[in-house]
């Protein structure tokens, strides 16, 4: 028998004790009056034994989870946690009857108890409750990672036997959030953070809504989706890559300013900055363009990072970031040519080709027919490194996306004399965010004129029949849409978990999903 089987064996041997006890391990409810964190801090320091002997006299009832034990004959100490803190527990026989003193003998870590009894100081100084009694409310049957801290005499916390192991840690994630104090502050934060963003979007007149998970044609994104089938309709169905098509939906109906929380769902690579599974907030404005998306997007990450962080000045793994307003706007082209030295639109197709062939740039033969990838993908290979510092990098190649307006600087002549030279590349109002050399979101002025609308998302779709993996099928149902007439609309998406892991200095994207997908292993005890 295996050592973790032998310590399982030896809690359900004291279960079967506490039972014979007459005592139920599995009670239904507890009152909870205190909280750890709120007696510490009231308890923390009174300023005459006068206030400390009316502090003691004040009852408390708290419930948490047994992490350590220290038994003394008939008396004992033990620490509880709870949802806000550790607090030790002093249980005396004397004062909790030798029933309940059996039934703490059987107890171990893990165990979680009720304790009421009133608050003291110890002759070591640390603030404990003296328990007047105590109930089991859930008796553990298997045995914690044992983690141990030893404080040195700098005052220096050392953790000793910590569950360290990164790939356990998101699997049994319930261990995790137990054992490691430091977790669950990151998923507070987390929480802080996207309260922020619906705050700042609220107070400019945002109202929240849902859209479609399951689609039947996927869109809004250069993505692949994960394909189901719904049985009763006997229909494949998407899950959705992204909500954008929906929210613009809405604005043609007329909800003028929107947003949504959603999990989008793309079928591609792990690592630590992408899972396929993750939060992605949308929010789209309408009579509004794509500097009012920067303004506002300034304002939404400098907000959440001020709530989590207190400040607006952050350090990722020893880089510090400056969220301050107003952020750095530079063109794709120019950003090309401060890293390359090289002006593409200058540049024939070919001439573009040689120049990454020549510095051994990794492109898609795939796209090799079209300059303005061509120019997009030199972009992501060369120049996303350098942008550590909130950057806009702005007016991106017409044939990234076909769902954003060209520059305002066009004439529609132009666009259609523009679109029969293969040299001349078409510009659109579209921005990424760049924070840590992560693109953090994606931004348009909108695209609402229905007949070039069309012809994009027909020349899209012909590019995915042609082998192009990441575009997305034709969604004739959307273009109706924008034929009823959508107002002028910006729209933004901003990836809200890599925004956490900025915001919580966390290294990898799993570190800030709760449950993050796993390859499944065979669950042996």
């Amino acid at each position: 028998m295996t050592e973790q089987n032998e310590l399982i064996k030896s809690r359900l041997d004291a279960l079967e004790e506490i039972i014979k006890l007459g005592i139920n391990p599995y009670p239904h409810r507890f009152d909870v009056s205190s909280k750890a964190r709120e007696i510490l801090d009231t308890f923390r320091d009174p300023t005459d034994e006068k206030e400390l002997e009316e502090l003691r006299s004040k009852k408390v009832s708290i419930a948490g989870r047994i992490m350590a034990i220290r038994r003394m004959g008939k008396a004992s100490f033990c620490h509880i946690k709870d949802d806000t803190g550790k607090i030790q527990i002093y249980i005396r026989q004397n004062d909790v009857g030798e029933k309940l003193y059996s039934l703490f003998k059987l107890l171990d870590i893990g165990d979680i108890i009720g304790v009421n009894g009133f608050v003291f100081r110890t002759k070591m100084g640390e603030i404990s409750i003296h328990a007047d009694s105590f109930e089991l409310l859930c008796k553990s049957v298997r045995p914690l990672p044992i983690v141990k801290e030893e404080i040195t005499d700098t005052g220096e916390k050392i953790i000793h036997d910590a569950f360290a192991d990164v790939e356990l840690r998101y699997r049994q994630r319930y261990l995790d959030l137990v054992v490691n104090d430091g977790v669950k502050d990151v998923f507070l934060k987390r929480t802080k953070i996207i309260k922020s963003i619906k705050n700042t979007l609220e107070k400019y007149g945002f109202i929240e809504v849902e859209t479609p998970t399951l689609q039947t044609i996927y869109g809004g994104a250069n993505a692949r989706p994960f394909i189901t089938h719904h049985n009763a309709l006997d229909i494949p169905l998407y899950l959705r890559i992204s909500n954008e098509l929906f929210l613009k939906r809405l604005i043609v109906g007329g909800f003028n300013r929107v947003y949504e929380f959603v999990k989008d769902f793309r079928n591609e690579g792990i690592d630590r900055t992408h899972n396929p599974e993750f939060t992605q907030v949308e929010w789209y404005m309408a009579y509004g363009d794509y500097y009012d998306s920067m303004n506002l997007f300034e304002e939404v990450i400098e907000n959440a990072c001020i709530e989590a962080c207190g400040s607006n000045k952050i350090t990722y793994q020893g880089t510090e970031i400056n969220f301050s307003r107003p952020w750095r706007r530079i063109k794709m082209t120019d950003a090309i040519a401060e890293k390359n030295g090289i002006d593409v639109l200058n540049m024939k197709k070919d001439d573009i080709i040689k120049y990454m062939k020549d510095k051994h740039i990794d492109f898609d033969p795939a796209i090799s027919h079209s300059k303005g990838l061509l120019i997009a993908n030199l972009f992501e290979e060369t120049c996303e490194e350098d942008l550590i510092q909130p950057t806009f990098v702005i007016d991106h190649p017409i044939d990234t996306t076909p769902l954003c307006k060209p520059l305002r600087e066009y004439s529609m002549t132009q666009i259609e004399e523009m679109k029969k030279d293969p040299e001349q590349v078409i510009f659109v109002e579209r921005f990424e965010p760049y924070i840590n050399k992560w693109e953090l979101g994606n931004s348009y002025t909108e695209l609402n004129d229905p007949i070039l609308q069309r012809k994009l998302l027909e020349e899209q779709a012909e590019r995915g029949r042609g082998g192009e993996e990441d575009t997305h099928p034709f969604d004739e149902d959307f273009v109706r849409a924008i034929e009823v007439g959508m107002p002028p609309t910006t729209g933004v998406g901003l990836g809200v978990d890599r925004l956490v892991m900025l915001l919580t200095d966390s290294y990898s994207i799993r570190d800030v999903i709760l449950f993050p997908l796993m390859k499944p292993v065979d669950s042996k005890i």
